[in-house]
């Protein structure tokens, strides 16, 4: 049974003030837009939200969205914010899925087995791509894709070209990008040329205010 999220618009200003009194009313702050219809302020249970964000299938599950005086519509979760202190979620835009219409997710790949690499000549096992952008149907949309590394020798490489394809998926990064491969330990050690650190972001994930008109997007 697909999960169903129950929501209530979000009435009046749409400022921190009033995102922080939905937040201690216990609920989120949240918009929904997509499927050419307008973007309407919500306000969600956070717990249902994070068992979908920590459930196999992430945010790229398909569910129910039961908004108040609004039909009932399919969603997924396309983004989300959390106070990165805390770590509690902050505000999340969800999307009107049409289930006829193809779409595109980023999808986790999983390695699979032990590298004979690794095993037999010494080496590591370093994962470059942990998630590929494919293109295709909400219900063809994978929890994960695996690569099987076991025949990975010492700098052996897998790349988004060896991965398992099918019909129902089309591929959108780099064929020739490299999703894991096989380094010597020595390499492995070698040092990096120090990078400037980023300045911390605010809150993680994407900044986004909490207007619903700037986060409307079709």
């Amino acid at each position: 049974m697909p999960e169903v999220v129950a929501a209530k618009p979000r009435e009046g200003k749409f400022n921190k003030n009033a995102a922080r009194r939905v937040r201690v009313a216990g609920k989120i702050p949240a918009v929904v837009y997509g499927a050419g219809q307008d973007s309407v302020a919500i306000e969600v249970d956070p717990k249902q939200i994070l068992r979908i964000l920590h459930s196999e299938s992430g945010h790229n599950t398909i569910f129910d969205l039961n908004v108040t005086g609004h039909p009932a519509a399919k969603a997924m979760i396309v983004d989300w914010q959390y106070e990165p202190v805390k770590d509690t979620l902050l505000h999340i835009d969800l999307k009107r899925i049409a289930l006829d219409k193809a779409i595109t997710v980023s999808v986790p790949v999983r390695l699979i087995g032990t590298a004979i690499g690794v095993k037999n000549e010494g080496g590591i096992l370093d994962q470059v791509l942990r998630e590929v952008e494919i293109e295709c149907l909400p219900g063809d949309i994978p929890s994960h894709i695996d690569a099987d590394v076991t025949s990975l020798g010492l700098h052996g490489v897998i790349r988004v070209s060896d991965l398992p394809h099918s019909g129902s998926i089309k591929f959108l990064s780099a064929e020739d990008a490299t999703v894991a491969h096989v380094v010597s330990i020595r390499a492995e050690a070698e040092p990096v040329a120090a990078v400037a650190a980023p300045a911390e972001p605010e809150v993680a994930k994407k900044g986004k205010t909490d207007a619903p008109a700037a986060e409307a997007k079709k």
